[in-house]
């Protein structure tokens, strides 16, 4: 009987330090499985700021104003718009009108009208 006695107290014992180690491994993986929510929410939180400051840097106006101070760049007009062919060839958007004549005596003067 006495066997018996030491055998369950020692069934008793072994039971009660693997309950205590599997507790404790538990409070681990839940403090951990805390920090790991932190963790997300703070990184979600970081998302959420950098995508705000994202948009605020890719507004038109900001971009344009780069593009003109940083790149030298400037909007296109007709006048500076050339298409190109398959083939390669050059076709200005516009058509530039002709020179003016340059005139070689003296400009004339403009003629003052009477008011009725």
């Amino acid at each position: 009987m006495a066997r018996l006695n030491l055998l369950l107290l020692l069934a008793v014992i072994a039971t009660a330090l693997y309950l205590v180690h599997t507790q404790y491994l538990s409070r681990q993986l839940y403090t951990e499985l805390d920090r790991s929510q932190q963790e997300a929410r703070r990184l979600e939180l970081d998302h959420d700021r950098l995508q705000v400051e994202k948009r605020a840097q890719a507004t038109p106006l900001r971009v344009e104003k780069l593009a003109k101070e940083q790149l030298q760049m400037r909007t296109t007009t007709p006048a500076i718009t050339q298409y190109v062919r398959p083939d390669g060839t050059v076709i200005p958007a516009v058509v530039a009108p002709p020179a003016p004549a340059v005139a070689t005596g003296p400009a004339p003067k403009p003629v003052a009208r009477a008011q009725r």
